[in-house]
């Protein structure tokens, strides 16, 4: 099971909500920082899009002597599993989308966080601005991320904000904000061609991702695909409802 984290947090959120320890009784579960993010390097060779991103994914599975997986995407990482799954260069069994973002609209925060992906700028901006303005609104982030509920002293001590903030990490937040409109615009020209079993969660009350727009609209287009939207959950639900999202993902292990 491979499974594939969203923006501004690290690998370290799946342990944090309970996930790697209930799918890991059972199963072979890998989860990669991805590029820029946590102990990861972003080589500046190429625009790491969640397609680049995906086949980096499927490449290394295969260099770990992996032919098949089934993939767990939260968020941004919804892009790069769908991706994984529209272009498979190993067996993908199945997809488990969490609080995903499918479709091109609008981002408040690809304003906010894009210009630190920008060439030389960005570098200035990344190790000034960013660095104080990113304290001042990771709370803030972090709170609406979780709201409804309260968040978990669990996020605090495994995703550490020393590690968030670093200048590194802001480069790689900002250039993935700023391919996720271009790649949803691409990707859900071919959501009909997933012919593999999905299963979409999202939190009724998400402020982060608005789920009708998203998950029931990808539900639509995905005619096999099986969505549960989840009360008074937010954009973390895989924290309030990690059984019900493991049982899901462990039922694809076995199909």
């Amino acid at each position: 099971m491979l499974l594939v984290h969203g923006n501004l947090v690290t690998l370290q959120d799946f342990i944090a909500s309970g996930l790697v320890a209930r799918l890991s009784k059972r199963h072979r579960v890998i989860a990669f920082d991805r590029p820029g993010f946590g102990f990861s390097t972003r080589p500046r060779d190429r625009v790491w899009t969640p397609q680049e991103q995906a086949a980096l994914f499927q490449h290394a599975l295969r260099r770990m002597g992996l032919t098949s997986a089934v993939v767990v995407g939260q968020s941004l990482g919804c892009l790069i599993a769908l991706a994984m799954a529209i272009e498979p260069r190993i067996d993908i069994r199945g997809l488990t989308l969490i609080s995903g973002y499918y479709y091109p609209t609008a981002r408040y925060d690809v304003l906010l966080t894009a210009p630190a992906a920008i060439p030389v700028v960005g570098d200035v901006i990344r190790y000034t601005v960013s660095p104080v303005m990113g304290r001042l609104l990771l709370d803030q982030n972090v709170r609406a991320m979780f709201a409804p509920s309260d968040v978990p002293p669990e996020f605090g001590h495994y995703v550490q904000r020393q590690i968030v903030l670093r200048p590194s990490q802001m480069r790689a937040i900002g250039e993935d904000a700023a391919c996720m409109v271009p790649a949803a615009s691409e990707l859900s020209k071919h959501y009909r061609e997933v012919d593999i079993p999905v299963r979409i969660f999202a939190g009724e009350d998400d402020v982060v991702v608005d789920p009708q727009a998203h998950s029931s609209r990808l539900a639509r287009d995905i005619p096999q695909s099986v969505l549960s939207v989840i009360r008074h959950g937010g954009h973390m639900v895989h924290y309030d409802d990690a059984g019900r999202i493991g049982d899901a993902v462990e039922a694809m292990a076995i199909e």
